[in-house]
């Protein structure tokens, strides 16, 4: 009988878990974990980078003006409840990426604090903004700086957030009167929403299309007309965008 040595009985005498190395499961594991990595595709980020540009910057606009838009005119909600409901609307969808985003932080609690009172202050800041300050840029003239607080106040931010992505927007008109007409050898519009309405505020603004290409044109139409708006282009010598928010109720 072949004699045992002291290496093997060392060898036999080791941890079960060094055997369980060699098994073919622990093999199979070590092997996948020794894989390289497949590289993820210019495609991939290309497309990661659309959907967070698309996400960040483009829907929290729309969802702001578009929510505000369907309190005022489905809802009947006023002019001022209506911009705080599309603020709160904004505020949700920020905050439900920003939570996706720092899913692993550990102390949740404090994290949606935080986000919340960032992004109210930040969408709120904006919207003061859009109220209140309309760039001598994106207006013809000084007159039409000096009637901007006429505007309805879901178009004054619906028209802060188009400057946003289209610095060279300018309000060719906003507050008219019977007089102007007249004075323009016109017929006086009964229904125009140019006019002061009930409620205190102008419902229309007329938008410059002369000197952009059709592209930017339609464009700049559809994006206002997805938003909720009234939009009408009259072509002529005055070629421009009608852009119009209809009285709630009617």
């Amino acid at each position: 009988m072949e004699k045992v040595s002291q290496s093997d009985i060392d060898w036999l005498s080791q941890p079960k878990e060094n055997f369980d190395m060699f098994s073919p499961k622990k093999v199979e594991t070590k092997a996948k974990h020794n894989r390289p990595k497949k590289r993820k595709s210019i495609g991939y980020y290309v497309s990661g980078f659309l959907f967070m540009t698309l996400s960040l910057v483009v829907l929290p606009f729309f969802i702001l003006i578009r929510t505000a838009v369907y309190l005022n005119l489905d809802q009947q909600w006023n002019e001022w409840g209506s911009l705080l409901g599309g603020m709160g609307a904004c505020v949700i969808f920020l905050s439900l990426i920003f939570f996706f985003l720092f899913r692993k932080v550990k102390q949740k609690k404090t994290m949606v604090k935080l986000t919340m009172s960032a992004l109210s202050m930040l969408v709120g800041g904006f919207t003061i903004y859009g109220l209140l300050y309309l760039n001598s840029v994106n207006a013809k003239s000084e007159a039409i700086q000096e009637v901007y607080s006429s505007l309805h106040p879901i178009l004054r931010v619906a028209v802060a957030s188009t400057t946003l992505a289209e610095k060279d927007l300018v309000i060719t008109d906003i507050k008219r009167t019977e007089e102007d007409y007249i004075a323009w050898g016109l017929t006086p519009l009964e229904s125009s929403l140019h006019y002061v309405q009930d409620n205190g505020f102008v419902h229309a603004i007329d938008l410059r299309t002369i000197g952009h290409s059709e592209l930017r044109n339609t464009a700049l139409e559809w994006s206002l007309k997805v938003m909720g708006f009234q939009t009408i282009r009259h072509v002529g010598t005055a070629d421009h965008l009608h852009v119009a928010l209809p009285i709630s109720g009617q």
